[in-house]
This record gives C-alpha cells, sequence and structure tokens, in this order.
C-alpha cells in the first residue's frame, strides 16, 4: 500500500510541477516545492519505482536544472533512458545529456557505445539524436571513435541524416584539428546536392575547416565555379514558399555562400575574377528595404572590400554602405560606419562622397554611432578638406548638449586634426580659440596652453588673440573658467595691444569672417573693469582670482602709470583674504608695485617666455596618464 501511495506521489507529471512552481509566491516556497519534489525523483531512482516512468522523471529534472538547482544525481539515469529502445525515452535521455553533462565528464565515456549503436540505427530519428549529441558535447576521444561513423553518414541517401552528420563534423574538426583532412572530400561531395538544409550546413563545414588551416582554402578554390552557380540559381529563382523570406529565396543560405566566397576568394586573383560578376549582380539586383536584403548586401560588401575586386565594384560597395547610412534602423548604420573604419585605407576618396552623411551621424542620439562616426570623420580628414571637416565638427560641438564625455572626445579628435593638417598659424588658432568658447571646461588644459603656444611663437598673431579672447569674454553671460582664466592670461600678456588703435586694426584684419562683432580700441580703465568685474563675480573661483591678480601686476607696466594707483588700490584687497594663496600674491604684489626700481619691476612682470612644444605634449601624457590612474580607482 505504501508503495502505491509512493507511486501516486511520485508520478506526478511535468506540466503538474511548472503550474505548482508557478503558483508559488516567494523564492522559499519555490525551493520547498523543488527541494520535495527533487527528493522524490532520488528516491524513485533509488528503489527504482516504476522504471517506465524515468524519463518523466528526468523530463522533470531538466526543469529543475533550468531553474538553476542541482540535478547532477539525474546524470547516470539519463544514460540509462539513452540505452532504452523506445523512441521517446531516447528523446530525452540524449536531451538530458546535453544539458546536465559537459564533455570534461568522465561519466560521458560510458555512453560512447550507445552512440555507435545509434549512429547504425535504422530509424533516422534515432540516428540525428546521436549526431546532435555528438554535436553539442563530443569530447576529442568519442571525436576520434566515432569520426568514421560520421563520415559513413555523409553517403546516406537521407538529406535529413546528411546535414546533421555535417554539423556534427564541424564539432569534431574543432576538436581534432588533425582530422580535418578526412572531411575535405565528404565535405565537397555535399556541394552537389540541392537540398538546402544539406548545402547550408557543407558551407558551414567547408568555411570552418579553412578558418581552422588557412592552407585548406587552396583545396576548395576549384569549388568556386559551383559556389556562383547555386549563388546565381537562388538569385534568378522565382518565388519557392519553402525557402522565401520577405520575397527574398533562402537569405540564409545566401550569405553563407557569400561568406564561403570571401575565404576562397581571398589571395586569389583567378577566385576573385570568376566571382566579381556574381557580386556585382547581388549588390545590384537585391531589395534594401527588407533586413534578410540587408543581410546579403553586408556580406556582399565585405566581400567585395577583401577580393581583388575592380574599382568600379568596390565603389558599388562604398554606395551601398552610404545607403546604409541613411536608414532609420540604428543597427545598420553602425554596421556601416563600423565597415567603413575597416575599409579607409582602401578606397578613400569614395568615402569622401558621403562625409555629409557621416557627418550628420554626430547628431544621432545613440552615443555608440557617433563614436564611430566621429572615429571615421578623424579618418577621412586630409590637408585638402581639414578646413571644412573642422568647421562641421566645430558646428556641430556649439549645438550639441549633455554627454560630457563625448564632447571631450570631441574636442581631442578637432585639437589632434588640427594640429596635425593645419594649413595657418592663424586658421589653428582660430579652431583652438573657438574650442575654448564653445567647449569651455570640457577641454583639457592642453587646449588652452596651445593656444598660448601658437600666440607666443607667432607675435604678429598677439593682438587678434587678446582682441578675441577680451570680446568672448564680455560677451558670454557666464564665461567658463577655462575661457577666463586663456583671456585674463593673455590679457596679463598682451593687454597693451588692448588700448593701442594700430594693435586693433592689425587684429580686426585677421577677424574671420564667420565672427560676429568688430574689435574696438579700449581704455586702462575699460580693461582694468572688467578684470574687477570677473573678480567680484560669484563664479570666480581662486583660480581665476590668482589669474586676475596677476595680470594687474602685468598691467601696471603696459599702462600709462596713472593707472597703478587703481590696479594697487584693487590687488589690497586681497591682502586679508580668507585664501592663503590670494592673500600671498596680493602681499606680494604690493611690495612689487612700491619698489623704487621702476626697471626691476619691468624686468619681472615682463613678457612671460613661451615654452617649448615638447613641455605641451609631456603635459598632455601626464594628463592622460592622471585619466587612466583615475579610471582604475
Amino acid at each position: 500500500q505504501s508503495q502505491r501511495c509512493n507511486f501516486g506521489i511520485m508520478s506526478i507529471k511535468l506540466r503538474e510541477l511548472i503550474r505548482n512552481v508557478r503558483a508559488c509566491k516567494s523564492s522559499a516556497e519555490e525551493r520547498k516545492v523543488i527541494f520535495k519534489e527533487c527528493a522524490l525523483i532520488r528516491t524513485s531512482f533509488k528503489e527504482k519505482v516504476d522504471s517506465g516512468l524515468r524519463h518523466r522523471n528526468v523530463a522533470k529534472l531538466l526543469y529543475i536544472h533550468m531553474l538553476g538547482y542541482p540535478t547532477h544525481f539525474g546524470q547516470m539515469e539519463s544514460l540509462k533512458l539513452i540505452a532504452s529502445p523506445k523512441f521517446n525515452e531516447k528523446r530525452i535521455g540524449y536531451l538530458a545529456l546535453m544539458l546536465l553533462l559537459d564533455e570534461t565528464q568522465e561519466v560521458l565515456m560510458l555512453v560512447t557505445n550507445c552512440l555507435k549503436g545509434d549512429l547504425k540505427h535504422k530509424n533516422p530519428y534515432i540516428v540525428g539524436l546521436a549526431l546532435c549529441s555528438m554535436g553539442n558535447i563530443s569530447s576529442a576521444d568519442i571525436a576520434r571513435d566515432l569520426s568514421n561513423e560520421v563520415i559513413r553518414l555523409f553517403g546516406s541517401g537521407n538529406p535529413y541524416i546528411r546535414k546533421k552528420a555535417a554539423l556534427t563534423a564541424i564539432r569534431i574538426v574543432k576538436k581534432v584539428p588533425e582530422m580535418v583532412v578526412d572531411f575535405i572530400k565528404p565535405a565537397t561531395a555535399l556541394l552537389k546536392t540541392k537540398q538546402h538544409s544539406v548545402l547550408i550546413t557543407a558551407i558551414a563545414l567547408i568555411t570552418e575547416i579553412c578558418k581552422l588551416k588557412k592552407k585548406y582554402a587552396n583545396k576548395f578554390r576549384s569549388l568556386v565555379p559551383s559556389l556562383v552557380r547555386h549563388l546565381k540559381t537562388l538569385l534568378l529563382a522565382g518565388y519557392i514558399s519553402e525557402y522565401d523570406v520577405v520575397g527574398i529565396t533562402d537569405p540564409f543560405l545566401q550569405c553563407k555562400i557569400i561568406g564561403l566566397l570571401r575565404i576562397l576568394g581571398t589571395g586569389s586573383s583567378k577566385a576573385s575574377e570568376e566571382m566579381t560578376d556574381i557580386l556585382a549582380q547581388i549588390s545590384i539586383n537585391t531589395e534594401p528595404s527588407k533586413n534578410p536584403g540587408n543581410a546579403i548586401l553586408y556580406e556582399c560588401v565585405q566581400t567585395i572590400m577583401v577580393i581583388d575586386a575592380e574599382d568600379g565594384l568596390r565603389q558599388l560597395a562604398i554606395n551601398i554602405l552610404g545607403r546604409f547610412l541613411l536608414h532609420r534602423d540604428n543597427n545598420i548604420r553602425y554596421v556601416a560606419l563600423n565597415t567603413l573604419c575597416g575599409v579607409i585605407d582602401r578606397d578613400t576618396t569614395s568615402i569622401q562622397r558621403h562625409k555629409t552623411h557621416i557627418v550628420d551621424c554626430l547628431k544621432d542620439p545613440d552615443v555608440s554611432i557617433r563614436r564611430r562616426a566621429l572615429d571615421l570623420i578623424y579618418a577621412l580628414v586630409t590637408k585638402s578638406n581639414v578646413q571644412g571637416l573642422v568647421r562641421e565638427l566645430v558646428n556641430y560641438l556649439s549645438v550639441t548638449s549633455g554627454d560630457l564625455e563625448f564632447k571631450r572626445m570631441l574636442t581631442d579628435k578637432i585639437v589632434l586634426v588640427a594640429e596635425k593638417y593645419t594649413p595657418s598659424k592663424l586658421w589653428h588658432l582660430n579652431t583652438l580659440l573657438s574650442l575654448i568658447e564653445i567647449a569651455g571646461d570640457v577641454t583639457r588644459d592642453t587646449v588652452a596652453a596651445n593656444c598660448v603656444l601658437v600666440s607666443g611663437h607667432n607675435s604678429e598673431l598677439q593682438p587678434y588673440t587678446v582682441h578675441r579672447l577680451y570680446h568672448a569674454v564680455k560677451e558670454q553671460v557666464v564665461p567658463s573658467a577655462a575661457l577666463r582664466r586663456l583671456a585674463i592670461f593673455c590679457i596679463g600678456e598682451y593687454g597693451n595691444h588692448l588700448v593701442t588703435a594700430s594693435s586693433t586694426d592689425d587684429a580686426n584684419s585677421k577677424r574671420p569672417s564667420e565672427f560676429s562683432g568688430k574689435f574696438s580700441t579700449h581704455s586702462p580703465s575699460d580693461v582694468l573693469g572688467t578684470l574687477k568685474y570677473i573678480l567680484s563675480r560669484p563664479t570666480c573661483t581662486k583660480e581665476v582670482k590668482a589669474y586676475a591678480l596677476n595680470a594687474m601686476v602685468k598691467l601696471s607696466t603696459r599702462f600709462d602709470p596713472s593707472m597703478q594707483p587703481a590696479i594697487k588700490a584693487t590687488i589690497k584687497k586681497y591682502t586679508s583674504s580668507m585664501s592663503v594663496e590670494l592673500q600671498q600674491r596680493s602681499c606680494e604684489y604690493i611690495n612689487l608695485l612700491e619698489l623704487e626700481n621702476g626697471a626691476v619691476r619691468t624686468k619681472i612682470v615682463s613678457v612671460m617666455p613661451t615654452p617649448d612644444k615638447k613641455l605641451i605634449k609631456k603635459a598632455e601624457e601626464d594628463d592622460d596618464d592622471e585619466d587612466e590612474d583615475e579610471d582604475e580607482d
């Protein structure tokens, strides 16, 4: 009676177990249900209660395994099911074998004989189960022992078995690469079939063989005409309901064939020539409005860019990528940008025709697309187009908002291309000043340092530099700290140009056409008033105040001596500052202004010598090292 009771409890169906688990309202309740069922299943295995229900218990174990609970105690039961003559039990047994075991477990060796026997079975579905299991968990030893049986099945008259055998062979050649030679002829023979399922698995096997050992690609190059014929048949075929996907005949097989042609055509002019026509036909005739068509076109483009294709065909491939850039799908646009980045060195001229669409990708809300577009634009820059592309990038920088990391990347790229391809010093300076005015504190400190470097080494640019920075710091409602620091530094160094009419005319002559407004000559009191206003702002940091005090003491020798009392009075306010740095500076500057020997003061506050460019580069490297240390922290 107790056995009948146990039998009734243990014979719960998988559907009932799933229903019980879904009815649980907490994790603890779920664990209770699972552990109770596992205990009953263990008891069933131990006492061998009604072995006819073993497959039901193993099926429940598979569900429990999917939930993440330990089920190792059911491994041996799956082997017993595999040895069963019943198909439904074998099916559950092989499924459990693939899920509960892996190739590293020694228990797997016990199933070798069962696999060998099932590979010779008359039932093709049992043969398929054995092949499927081998293809998923076969170890190197099992692959060696049963490889001959798999090769024998390549000649089966059943396409279902041949397909499974080809897929199993992929696992065998991966586990035992030295056995690749044994599968070359059987794989080649499969290409003569007309069944698409067998073709696609045969091509997958040949592709894997070529990837494992590139030298075998030479043996398969004779298959290029056959592959081209298959591809042409697919391209010209009408509607076939069995293989049609949104109006395209078997796009999966087409992609596989084109991928194999790419491998076989690499490094072979003859093979490349044989596949050129069909690739051109696919590029022209494939419908790009559906995803299957886009997948085929992408594979086609990849192949064209790798093989020895003609310039016209290569240009056609890049035009396809250009169309991808206009697609609404973010994934397709990203794929186009990524591919263009990879082929930029092969056909830069053709890619240049699509630079407008590439620049438009910078406005995409997806940050990954913006970054790839930025990388591609950076690679496209040359001496002939640097001015136009940098103008586009600066314009985009002025309208973008948020994502400070991307803005910093953008400014870094602009600085690099401006320095590498600069057509003139004035243009270089204008670019750097525009970055400071627009990006402000997002820019690195080395951008301001480069501005000082360019203007310091080119005295004819100093009037324009100080006038533009003075105009920017006055016009902006809340100028950034980076702009204020650079402007105040240049006012202190070259402030005499602000009060000289000839310097103002010189600055206006260098003013770019897109710059709004006109520079005018200022009085010394106006310049001092601007510095005082900056000092009085609540957003003025201690660092900016230190720059302003430094600029004032320098202006004491550049302006009329009558301005010294006003300068001294402003500096004196900071002798009692709470900041030790500002207090020390102001006290030292007051003593400097009170020196009787004016020549000494003039020499001390003279224009600072411009540093060497190597020092700037070293500072940039140190800045990058600090950023990396912060990321690691």
